[in-house]
């Protein structure tokens, strides 16, 4: 008899973003390895609620069709940027699911949930308590931490309590999963938590999306893809912008956030005519999009916190077989490093930033090299099928296989 999960997200398909991709390929795999999966989940906002209108979005018929989806239905319309209408529309979410909750009469043998937000977090442990049973906590961001991080919260009693929650979520979870192994460290000295609780899943690719074309065609150009917010360092990709276009060079934007607004002013202001924004798009979509480039751009803002992060643009660039150009440190920057699928720079400087990528310009033996590199270690640890085996050996409650966390795979990647 198959084994009954409960997976809980507030982000989910058709939502664009490596949230939504993650906990896409999460169900969807973990349907086809037998499990009989409840996916409880809202309504597509993000980033607006409007975009999901567009068919296009919705293109996988297997879960178009299903109907073990559950989508609580929100009344606040808007996925705002004010930090109090966001609380409340995280609070709204998570009443209604505590509403399913207590209505629903299934059993079931573990409960799978992702955080940040925190609060999705928190109706799980309501729902361990509900169903007596498992709860496995995948986490994709060090929370309240990454608040912090980005300067726009600091409400100090607000964050103790909440660093409060962080930990009392990593003690009651049966099991614990994270994207990064940056995360391991911070988790278990910081908090506490015993090594042998935490595995290590990060963000991949599927078989059919790993060098979807052959990479850069065309004219020499780069391009930036993924959330524009204020975790990423948008001025250095501003005044990259402008060194660009010295040189000729198109500098694509396929992303979205808090700060784009500012960077199409930007290039309005200083008639940058060889950036483009793009529409979001899907998956497929951005993917092919990527691959016709000849270099990716990743970027975060130097905050200590972000030092752990793994951004989903480098593995989905890695994905294209594009070589990378990064303004990061810590372990993104061992990844690309070990990896030898990129370059990256200490400073924040476009000059220099620039200047390494005129070097990959004149270079195309080199970048194809990379492109390589890239590929085969995609197949090799960033690939779903192989290792949704870290999450189906918990659910097992076996000793986890963690596949991707071998001494192989740390030696390759270091340790922090």
């Amino acid at each position: 008899m198959s084994k009954k999960v409960l997976v809980m997200s507030q982000h989910f398909y058709p939502e664009i973003g490596s949230v939504g991709n993650r906990m896409k390929n999460i169900y969807k795999l973990l349907k086809q390895r037998g499990y009989d999966v409840t996916m409880l989940t809202t309504e597509p906002t993000y980033p607006t609620r409007s975009l999901y209108d567009d068919p296009k979005f919705w293109d996988d018929s297997f879960i178009n069709e299903a109907d073990d989806v559950v989508r609580v239905h929100v009344k606040n319309r808007k996925y705002s940027r004010s930090i109090f209408n966001r609380l409340m529309y995280y609070l709204e979410i998570a009443y209604r699911m505590i509403l399913f909750i207590l209505k629903d009469r299934q059993k079931y043998d573990v409960i799978v949930v992702t955080s940040p937000p925190i609060f999705t977090a928190i109706v799980a442990l309501f729902a361990k308590a509900r169903y007596r049973t498992r709860m496995i906590l995948d986490i994709r961001d060090l929370w309240p931490e990454s608040l912090k991080g980005v300067g726009v919260f600091n409400y100090r009693l607000i964050l103790w309590l909440f660093t409060k929650v962080e930990k009392l979520l990593y003690t009651k979870a049966d099991s614990i999963i994270v994207n990064s192994q940056g995360f391991i460290k911070f988790i278990t000295e910081q908090h506490g938590i015993p090594r042998s609780k935490i595995s290590f899943m990060p963000n991949a690719a599927c078989s059919d999306e790993i060098a979807l074309k052959a990479s850069g065609q065309g004219e020499f150009k780069v391009i930036y893809a993924g959330n524009i917010g204020l975790a990423q360092d948008v001025t250095i990709l501003m005044e990259l912008a402008k060194q660009l276009k010295k040189h000729d060079i198109q500098l694509t934007i396929m992303g979205y956030g808090f700060k784009k607004q500012e960077f199409m002013a930007y290039k309005e202001e200083h008639k940058l005519t060889n950036v483009n924004f793009m529409k979001p798009s899907t998956r497929r979509e951005c993917l092919e999009l990527i691959s016709t480039h000849h270099i990716g751009i990743v970027t975060l803002n130097g905050q200590e916190v972000f030092e752990t992060v793994l951004p989903g643009k480098v593995v989905d660039y890695m994905t294209c077989s594009i070589p990378i150009v990064g303004v990061v440190s810590g372990y993104a920057k061992q990844i690309i490093e070990t990896t030898q699928s990129g370059v990256v720079i200490q400073s924040h400087d476009a000059k220099e930033l620039l200047a390494q990528i005129l070097y990959l310009q004149e270079n195309p033996v080199l970048r194809a090299q990379m492109a390589k590199n890239s590929r085969e270690y995609v197949k090799e640890h960033f690939f779903w099928e192989k290792n949704i085996s870290v999450l189906t050996d918990l659910i097992e409650e076996k000793m986890p296989s963690d596949s991707v966390q071998s001494s192989k795979a740390q030696n390759k990647a270091g340790t922090l």
